[in-house]
């Protein structure tokens, strides 16, 4: 039977904020779905749909959904005492915690991470915190890898965007290692002290636990932008590097300050942004369609998701 779904709290003295995030984030949508309706109308955006092959639409959803269980892989490896044998309730909390961010405004999601983390493995938020930020570092870098190497194959010759991909990738590494071996002093302005503490907190303990976590990360990434990049192919006509580039310009207003409910309006901006650097440039309206359509696919693979990890066994402790 499935549980009562779960909805993230925030704490007292960030409500007020919140309150706001939500105010924002629901005009810009409100102000999106109004915009296209009027650029393009939902029909007419809505309709290439029913030239796709259901099959391959199914493929694709899978493809997220395996994304997702990846990202499982990767936070049971990081806590293999309390999650070991308790797979299911894993994926659970990370279906949960995707849906939350997917739909919530202004990262809002990402404090249902160390709630959820308390609630299902009792496991503190002084120690999901740190990790979560390790995650999402791992996250970032993997993305401006992948903007490097696509971006590296549009503007120079092979060898050159080959070592400019290589030298990015020792950067994690290397970090790893002086951490390893020195205190990290927090630099300047004091925010971005706590950020990088807060990073090197989460660091794994081994040199073994570092390379599975950055393997996990990069399946995830390969197998969500295959996935992405193919549906955004079937409505605007793009080389796959473009398509990735588009990608990850989506992918990457996450980290915006405002954004709209479910990322409405700057995730599709972010989306055209990657095509204009691509200098794939397609017609406005094609692009914003793509980028549309793109991300109602995501969206409809998070509540999927979210839904059935609901149903997962693995109930909250003390439930």
């Amino acid at each position: 039977m499935c549980a009562d779904p779960y909805e993230p709290a925030v704490n007292r003295p960030s409500r007020a904020r919140a309150g706001s995030g939500y105010l924002i984030g629901g005009a810009i949508l409100l102000a999106f779905v109004a915009f296209v309706h009027w650029y393009l109308g939902w029909g007419r955006l809505l309709r290439p749909w029913t030239r796709l092959s259901p099959p391959a639409v199914a493929v694709a959803a899978g493809l997220m959904i395996a994304s997702y269980g990846v990202r499982a892989l990767r936070l049971r490896d990081y806590f293999p005492g309390p999650m070991t044998g308790r797979f299911p309730a894993t994926l659970r909390l990370t279906l949960q915690h995707n849906l939350w961010n997917n739909v919530l405004p202004m990262r809002t999601g990402e404090a249902s991470f160390p709630v959820l983390m308390a609630r299902y493995f009792q496991i503190p938020p002084a120690r999901s915190l740190p990790a979560l930020l390790w995650f999402r570092f791992l996250d970032i870098h993997t993305l401006l890898a992948c903007a490097l190497a696509a971006l590296g194959g549009l503007w120079l010759d092979t060898p050159a965007a080959a070592a400019l991909a290589a030298l990015w990738m020792t950067l994690p590494w290397a970090g790893y290692r002086l951490s390893r071996r020195h205190a990290v002093a927090p630099p300047a302005p004091r925010r971005l002290a706590r950020l990088v503490q807060g990073v090197a907190a989460g660091l794994p303990a081994t040199h073994g636990a570092f390379w599975r976590a950055w393997g996990w990360t990069l399946a995830n990434w390969a197998i969500k932008f295959a996935a992405l990049a193919w549906v955004l192919r079937q409505f605007v006509p793009l080389s796959p590097a473009a398509a990735v580039l588009g990608v990850i310009g989506g992918d990457a207003t996450s980290v915006l300050p405002i954004h709209g409910v479910a990322g409405a309006g700057t995730y599709e901006a972010g989306i055209m942004a990657g095509l204009a650097a691509s200098g794939a440039a397609p017609a406005p309206q094609a692009a914003l369609t793509g980028a549309v359509n793109l991300h109602l696919f995501i969206l409809s693979a998070a509540l999927i998701g979210g839904g059935a990890g609901w149903c997962l066994p693995g109930r909250p402790h003390g439930e």
